[in-house]
C-alpha cells in the first residue's frame, strides 16, 4: 500500500474544492495515507480572451495534467467529468466516477426575472453553445453573449449590468456555496445538461493496483453507469464539451433512461431522442442513441458546423 499520493488538479477555484473534497475522501477511508495536491495550468486556463468553442480541440481543460498522469509526476488526477473527451490517452482509465452532484444549469438573473418572463432581446451570458443553442431554441429572440473567468468573475460581470442573465452548472454553484445566488434551475425539461455534468473524473493509469485500491472505494455505482451511457453516446458521435450536443442519463425502475441532443448553433434546428437501456448495456444503448440522431438530422447539423469551423 502508497504511503503517499499526489492528487494533479487545475487552480481554479472550483478545480481546488473538487480536489480537496477528494483528497478529504481519502483521507477519511485511509487516514495513514499522506496526500498533497500538485496544481497543473492547462491549455484552456490560459485562455481567457476568447470562447473555447472557437479554439478548437478536445481536452483543454485536461491534457497537461494527462500528460503528468503519464509521466508518473502525480498518482491520479479529478477533473470535472464534462471536461473529458470521448477518448483517452493510451495507458489511461476512468478509476473511478463519484456520487454526481445536481447535474443541471442554472439561471442566475440580475433582477429574479425567470427565463421565460425576459424582455426580447435580452442579453443572456454564456461560453456554451450547447447552452446557447438549447435556450435560442425555446427563445429565438434573445441575444446570447460569451462570457469567460471564473464564477466570481462571471457573477460581478452580471450584476454590474454586462447581461440580463448568466447561465452556469448547478453543481460548480452547489460545491462553492453559492446556491442563494441561483435564480432558476434549468432541469432536463428545458435543457439537456453537458455529458458528465456535475460528476467528476478520477483519472488514473491503467494497472496501477496501489491506486485501484484507493479508487474503488470512490466509486459510486448509479453514477458511473450513467456517466457511461453519456460517455459512449460522446465517442460515438465524435463530440466534445465545445459544440452543441448533450446526453444526460438517469436510473428510473433500474433502468438507465438516455436522453440525448444535437442543435443547430442558432438553436433552428434541434434533434431529441431518447432511449431506455438495461444498466448492464448502457454503453450499447449510448452508441445506438448516437446513430439514433445522426441518422435523423444530427449528421447534417454537426457537418455544418464542422463546416463554419466550430
Amino acid at each position: 500500500m502508497k504511503q503517499n499520493l499526489i492528487i494533479g488538479t487545475r487552480g481554479s477555484q472550483l478545480a481546488l474544492w473538487q480536489a480537496n473534497f477528494i483528497k478529504s475522501e481519502i483521507n477519511g477511508l485511509f487516514p495513514g495515507l499522506d496526500v498533497e495536491l500538485n496544481i497543473i495550468k492547462t491549455t484552456g486556463d490560459a485562455i481567457t480572451d476568447r470562447p473555447l468553442a472557437l479554439v478548437g480541440g478536445k481536452g483543454l481543460f485536461v491534457k497537461e495534467i494527462e500528460n503528468a498522469l503519464l509521466n508518473h509526476e502525480i498518482d491520479l488526477a479529478v477533473h470535472s467529468m464534462k471536461d473529458m473527451p470521448g477518448e483517452l490517452p493510451e495507458g489511461l482509465q476512468i478509476g473511478a466516477v463519484p456520487q454526481r452532484a445536481n447535474p443541471f444549469d442554472v439561471l442566475i438573473s440580475k433582477n429574479g426575472i425567470l427565463f421565460k418572463n425576459y424582455k426580447q432581446g435580452a442579453r443572456i451570458g454564456t461560453s456554451s453553445l450547447r447552452r446557447a443553442s438549447q435556450l435560442k431554441h425555446i427563445r429565438p429572440d434573445i441575444r446570447i453573449e460569451s462570457i469567460r473567468g471564473n464564477l466570481d468573475t462571471r457573477i460581478r460581470k452580471l450584476k454590474s449590468g454586462d447581461y440580463d442573465a448568466i447561465v452556469l452548472a448547478a453543481a460548480g454553484l452547489l460545491r462553492l456555496g453559492q446556491e442563494r445566488e441561483i435564480t432558476e434551475y434549468l432541469d432536463d425539461t428545458i435543457m439537456i445538461p453537458a455529458v458528465g455534468q456535475g460528476a467528476l473524473c478520477i483519472e488514473t493509469r491503467k494497472n496501477d493496483p496501489d491506486v485501484e485500491i484507493i479508487t474503488n472505494k470512490l466509486d459510486h455505482y448509479d453514477t458511473r453507469v450513467c456517466v457511461a451511457g453519456e460517455r459512449a453516446f460522446l465517442k460515438q458521435i465524435e463530440g466534445s464539451c465545445h459544440i452543441p450536443v448533450a446526453c444526460f442519463g438517469k436510473i428510473i425502475n433500474h433502468e438507465v433512461m438516455l436522453t440525448a441532443v444535437v442543435a443547430s448553433e442558432d438553436g433552428g434546428k434541434i434533434i431529441k431522442k431518447q432511449i431506455v437501456s438495461p444498466m448492464d448495456r448502457v454503453k450499447d444503448s449510448g452508441r445506438s442513441l448516437a446513430d439514433l440522431i445522426l441518422e435523423k438530422g444530427g449528421r447534417k447539423i454537426l457537418e455544418s458546423l464542422n463546416s463554419n469551423g466550430n
